[in-house]
């Protein structure tokens, strides 16, 4: 996996403390299962959870941005345990100021992922942007980086473990598993 990463990108990685997620297309194919009465369901990888665990046990704090309001992101959030989740943010780029102010952030300690248009205002603001395999061509191209997984489909555990590796923090998570 290290073998994508230049020495711009390494550089990039190792003061993130934060890593925010876009939700739908991300944590998500993107797709949205809705029943006759207007429920929603959506479907998350589990290795992308185990990977958003890996980094909070490490300290890296995990937050959830999304345009859509959901009560199954919250459930899934409280069930990973993050405890920021910023929900109907159809202004990206204000959300993310509004978080880096919060939050007693600089940029370069925040990692976003995104797929789609409405995440390119954020790409902009902060240190490491990173687009899942599947997300929209010109989104690719603002991106630091490309992860080979789609979303939904396993590119957060990928990001996951590239911080955790460049970080220098893989071989004790990995330990604990029973991993040389």
């Amino acid at each position: 996996m290290t073998g994508r990463l230049n020495e711009k990108i390494l550089k990039k990685i190792k003061p993130i403390t934060h890593v925010i997620l876009d939700v739908d297309g991300v944590l998500t194919d993107g797709g949205i299962l809705m029943d006759d009465l207007g429920n929603e369901a959506k479907y998350f990888n589990v290795r992308d959870g185990h990977g958003i665990k890996l980094l909070q046990r490490v300290g890296i704090e995990v937050i959830l941005l999304t345009g859509r309001t959901s009560k199954t992101v919250e459930f899934r959030a409280k069930d990973l345990g993050i405890q920021w989740v910023y929900q109907a943010a159809l202004d990206k780029g204000a959300v993310i100021d509004s978080i880096l102010k919060t939050h007693s952030l600089r940029p370069e300690q925040v990692c976003y992922v995104g797929d789609d248009i409405v995440d390119v205002p954020v790409f902009l603001r902060i240190g490491f942007a990173v687009a899942v395999a599947d997300a929209m061509e010109y989104v690719k191209k603002t991106a630091d980086f490309v992860t080979s997984l789609k979303g939904g489909e396993g590119a957060v555990r990928e990001l996951c473990e590239m911080i955790l590796k460049v970080q220098g923090s893989w071989k004790d998570v990995a330990a604990k598993y029973g991993l040389p």
